[in-house]
């Protein structure tokens, strides 16, 4: 069986320990491949040669709900049974938290009978009452304690359950045997179970609610492409669903429409915002033959074109899928949270039964009744949903956020590990600079028209493949320049080409053509080592008496780097450039984007990028590598956080722990502010949820109730629990509104 990745959807998972029940059924149904699961959003990840049915059944056997999820549609579905659910949790508040309120009001005003005498029959259909709505409002909590009871494990069922569970038991034992208990015990606690119901129903409606937020950027994402596409086939346009677009087809795409798939351009032109892929809100120019991006939006023009990817082969879904899984995996702080979690819950349990046994022991009368109170309130209070939502909500937060500003960051351990980084190793070519050359000088002779030489310059240039030549027609293009047509074009291998124009034979050129010619260069001389310093190579254009012009011509150095690199130091990192390219060049280079002649690392071969990383974390530094060629590739892999440029080769990508979507280096410094900012909300959410737990227990156990007199009642508890998740939550959400 080829291995294959698989999505679930999973229902019922309520705490850490229910990630770690259904992690351990995944695993074992794998047989060795890779399982994630996410208790923010719901889902499983696994990776291997596995079989979907038999997982989907392993998680079924072990309590829980699962679905294999493909495609938008069910994604629609996810989100419709989510709303559903989150509806379902509202009634569940009401049907438990009315007749709750009421009992606890009426109660509290001394309206209600004693439970003895006639008032026994009130009671007795008030626990029948309770029960019902037990039932209805709780009842998956009492069968996820039952499945986990099974399985010899607890999570956050087992709390609840045991909790609400003994207080109606208690209370029914009061009721039908009120002779059997002594008068100051004789108290019903049926509203406690009623109200901790509806509180954590509450808490877990909220959470639902604000932990749909923190799916926004993949389902925006998924919205970005059309559901149907315009196709031409046998020259007539039809409308037809997404799905069934095949490859090769032609679609036309209309103005302001959003681009359906990946392809090229067979006619027409347009501007098209990639702003969803790279961040950058300057539309991009697309003419016959360039490529287009399925969910990118186009402008005033229209086109035909021709599609090459269709399905999960598209950029936007490989965007979506490394985004899924970054928001699955697990940093190394969550791992260390599951083990905790995964004793947290059997620990309260004995700390419960520790609780009832010290008040049965050595609490005043009625003992039995302080006894159960201060066991319920500890098992309320110290249900474990806080914990176990305080890393995987903060990391879907995150994520989403760096995507948004086209930043893919591949798993939580890239995440938690760029926040911790000193040193930047940049790579020179492609990532500082463009990485194709262009014309950075024109140097013409004493009388010369500078633009008529430029365009006859890339007549010349026409019939050429060389790298140089591309660079002279792009520059006569860039400056609204056409092209002279030349007539006999002969290329000069290893020197350059000669054509002739209006008669007048012309050559463009190295140094050792023109001297081939017998052409003198004395007076270039001094312009010449201008260029050689700045690691420009010199072409020329001449006629058979003469040299006409000097075309300075080098790798360009991107339009933001200087700032993106000026950002980097402002956040306390130090700035490395290494390249293979002479020194004298890097040098140069590093000067004009403001990075130390002492940090830069020239003439080095591409197997030495590694060890230098090597050397960097030798000396305890946490090192970044950013790069976009596959030479890169090991220095990329050897790197703390390896980063690479997206437009770079595959081989790159492939090892890089993040990939920024466009050219700029901007994505650095605004993928380390992320990490940092995402780190820090981890560490927030999980200190509070640590000291909740911390102060809440010991206060539930009756702590403070030799010094004040006061018995945390199960209510506020629940109250409390239920405010907990929704304030680590919340918290988490905060970071959607970062500025990057």
């Amino acid at each position: 069986m080829a291995a294959t990745t698989v999505r679930l959807s999973i229902s019922g998972m309520m705490c850490a320990g229910c990630v770690s029940a259904v992690e351990t059924a995944l695993q074992a149904a794998a047989d060795g491949g890779e399982v994630s699961v996410n208790l923010a959003e719901r889902t499983a990840l696994v990776k291997g040669d596995v079989n979907p049915d038999a997982l989907v059944q392993a998680v079924k056997a072990a309590g829980y709900g699962a679905a294999v999820m493909q495609g938008r549609a069910a994604e629609d579905e996810k989100e419709a049974l989510e709303q559903a659910h989150y509806c379902q949790l509202w009634r569940r508040v009401w049907v438990a938290g009315i007749p709750g309120a009421f009992m606890f009001l009426t109660g509290m005003t001394g309206l209600l009978p004693e439970v003895v005498g006639q008032g026994r029959w009130f009671w007795a259909a008030v626990s029948l009452v309770t029960l019902i709505v037990l039932v209805y409002s709780g009842g998956h909590f009492f069968r996820g304690a039952w499945q986990r009871l099974k399985h010899r494990s607890s999570n956050m069922d087992t709390l609840i359950a045991l909790g609400t569970g003994t207080a109606w038991l208690y209370s029914t034992a009061v009721v039908a045997f009120p002779n059997a208990i002594p008068s100051l015990a004789r108290h019903a606690y049926f509203e406690a179970a009623l109200v901790i119901i509806a509180l954590v129903s509450f808490g877990n409606a909220l959470e639902m609610r604000a932990r749909g937020r923190t799916s926004h950027a993949i389902k925006s994402l998924m919205n970005l492409q059309p559901p149907i596409a315009h196709v031409v086939r046998n020259g007539q346009e039809m409308d037809i669903p997404l799905e069934e677009v095949g490859l090769e087809e032609t679609v036309q795409v209309r103005a302001h429409e959003s681009i359906p798939l990946d392809g090229k351009l067979l006619e027409g032109e347009s501007h098209v915002d990639e702003s969803m892929l790279t961040g950058e809100s300057v539309p991009v120019a697309k003419r016959k033959g360039d490529s287009v991006t399925g969910g990118t939006l186009n402008g005033s023009g229209s086109f035909l074109m021709q599609v090459s990817h269709i399905g999960a082969d598209t950029v936007l879904a490989h965007i979506i899928d490394m985004i899924r899984q970054a928001q699955s995996s697990k940093p190394a702080i969550a791992r260390l949270v599951d083990k905790v979690a995964s004793v947290f819950v059997p620990v309260v349990v004995s700390i419960a039964l520790l609780t009832f046994g010290l008040w049965w022991w050595l609490g005043p009368e009625p003992r039995l009744s302080y006894a159960l109170v201060a066991a319920m309130t500890v098992l309320v209070i110290a249900c474990p949903c806080a914990l176990g939502l305080a890393t995987p909500i903060s990391i879907i937060a995150g994520v989403g956020k760096a995507a948004q500003s086209g930043i893919l960051i591949r798993n939580g351990d890239a995440l938690q590990q760029a926040a911790k980084l000193d040193t930047i190793v940049l790579d020179k070519t492609g990532t500082i600079t463009q990485g194709k050359p262009s014309v950075n000088a024109i140097h013409v002779a004493d009388g010369q028209d500078a633009e008529h030489l430029l365009s006859l310059a890339a007549g010349l240039e026409r019939g050429s493949e060389h790298p140089l030549g591309a660079a002279i027609r792009a520059a006569a293009q860039d400056n609204g320049l056409k092209a002279l047509r030349v007539k006999g074009f002969t290329s000069l291998a290893g020197h350059g080409v000669q054509a002739s124009f209006d008669g007048q034979e012309y050559r463009v050129g190295n140094a050792r053509l023109m001297q081939q010619q017998g052409l003198a260069l004395d007076a270039w001389q001094t312009r010449l080592q201008a260029l050689d310093s700045q690691g420009q190579t010199p072409v020329f254009l001449a006629d058979s008496q003469q040299v006409l012009a000097l075309f300075g011509i080098a790798d360009a150095i991107k339009p933001d780097a200087e700032e993106s690199i000026r950002a980097l130091q402002q956040q306390g990192l130090q700035v490395i450039m290494l390249t293979g390219d002479r020194r004298e060049v890097a040098e140069h280079i590093a000067q004009q984007v403001g990075i130390a002649a002492g940090n830069v690392h020239a003439e080095v071969l591409p197997g030495d990028k590694a060890q230098l990383v090597q050397t960097l974390q030798a000396d305890g530094r946490k090192v970044a590598m950013v790069g976009d060629g596959i030479n890169d590739a090991p220095a990329l892999a050897q790197a703390d956080v390896g980063f690479a440029i997206g437009a770079g080769a595959d081989v790159a990508k492939a090892t890089a722990d993040v990939i920024l979507v466009g050219h700029s280096l901007h994505g650095i410094s605004d993928a380390i502010k992320v990490s940092r900012a995402t780190v820090r909300t981890i560490h927030q959410n999980l200190l509070g949820a640590f000291v909740y737990n911390a102060l809440g227990i010991p206060i539930a156990a009756g702590a403070l109730y030799p010094f004040t007199g006061l018995l945390l009642n199960p209510m506020i508890a629940g109250a409390a629990m239920a405010m907990s998740s929704v304030t680590v939550v919340t918290n988490a959400n905060r970071l959607s509104h970062l500025k990057v």
